[in-house]
């Protein structure tokens, strides 16, 4: 892949062959990125993280420092992972056997936000703009701006796009501090009008 050399790379860092790393991103020390991995512009990269083969990284993105992103495992843009967040990508792994051939995808999709110490299970979608506490547990698919804590993870409430909590009126509508952008909750689900 062509290189945009226009990124940092801390010099106690490894990258691979055939990984492209776009223009302003940093990657800090004692990293590892594989084979065939793509990180997008503007992405940090902390200290002590493994980037597996294949792994597609949007742009924007910010990884904190002690984490392992295996094959399977996809971020969309503007995705922050706490420190030591952890992923898997595997259901019943064994030592003993050889099951790379039953990845399961893991897609945290654009602005989503995973709290230190998290754990993701491998097969799940986090949806836009979720907000994954500190230590959750996340075994199913969470939804557009769902506000997820505990192990298991369960719902306490929704998030605007900047992670502040969202208090809906009698007609289920909610206005955002941050920038007063209007949502809507419909069937536990909800939109940005």
């Amino acid at each position: 892949m062509q290189q945009d050399c226009t990124y940092f790379l801390h010099k106690t860092s490894i990258l691979d062959d055939d990984v492209f790393i776009g223009a302003g991103s940093k990657i800090w020390h004692f990293c590892h990125i594989l084979s065939g991995s793509s990180i997008g512009a503007r992405c940090i990269i902390g200290q002590n993280c493994f980037i597996g083969s294949r792994v597609r990284i949007g742009s924007g993105c910010k990884i904190q420092n002690n984490v392992s992103i295996y094959e399977g495992v996809e971020l969309e843009d503007d995705v922050f992972v706490g420190p030591s967040v952890v992923f898997s990508n595997v259901k019943n792994p064994r030592a003993f056997i050889e099951r790379k051939s039953e990845f399961r995808a893991t897609i945290l999709r654009k602005g989503c936000s995973i709290g230190a110490n998290a754990t993701i299970v491998c097969g799940v979608e986090i949806g836009r703009y979720a907000f994954i506490g500190a230590g959750s547990v996340v075994t199913k698919d969470i939804a557009p701006f769902s506000l997820i804590v505990g192990n298991p993870a369960r719902l306490i409430g929704y998030v605007d796009m900047a992670g502040e909590r969202l208090k809906f009126d009698e007609n289920n509508r909610a206005q955002s501090r941050y920038d007063g952008s209007q949502y809507v909750l419909e069937n536990g689900v909800v939109s940005l009008l």
